[in-house]
């Protein structure tokens, strides 16, 4: 009896830091990276001390609030042109046309790592 109580012991022992091994191996490979999301449209209304815009889905009443920081980035670019600009976030107002890159939020909100004004060609 004594001797199958120290085995299950012994192998309890031995499963224990193995099972934490494997399962903390798996762990990362559920976490995935945050996928890049992207809004465009035209921008409805802007509010500089929110740091946020909302933007229309062109051809739709639906809209969505984009939050920018200081890390987001600025450019504008014509229709089918390779040339991209940066530019301040005062030269973008409302009725620019917009696309916004970044993550979602839980809360809804994209979180813009690029936002770039649409130019319409001369």
């Amino acid at each position: 009896m004594a001797k199958k109580l120290f085995t299950l012991l012994f192998a309890s022992v031995l499963a224990f830091p193995l099972s934490t091994l494997v399962f903390a191996q798996e762990a990362p490979a559920k976490t995935k990276a945050a996928k890049e999301a992207r809004w465009e449209g035209t921008i409805i209304r802007s509010s500089q001390d929110k740091s946020t815009l909302t933007v229309r889905k062109a051809g739709s009443t639906v809209e969505k609030i984009i939050q920018y920081d200081s890390s987001t980035r600025w450019v504008s670019q014509e229709h089918g042109s390779k040339k991209v600009n940066d530019i301040a976030v005062s030269e973008v107002k409302d009725n620019d046309r917009v696309i916004c890159k970044g993550t979602w939020g839980n809360d809804g909100v994209l979180h813009a790592t690029l936002i770039s004004k649409r130019l319409t060609p001369p």
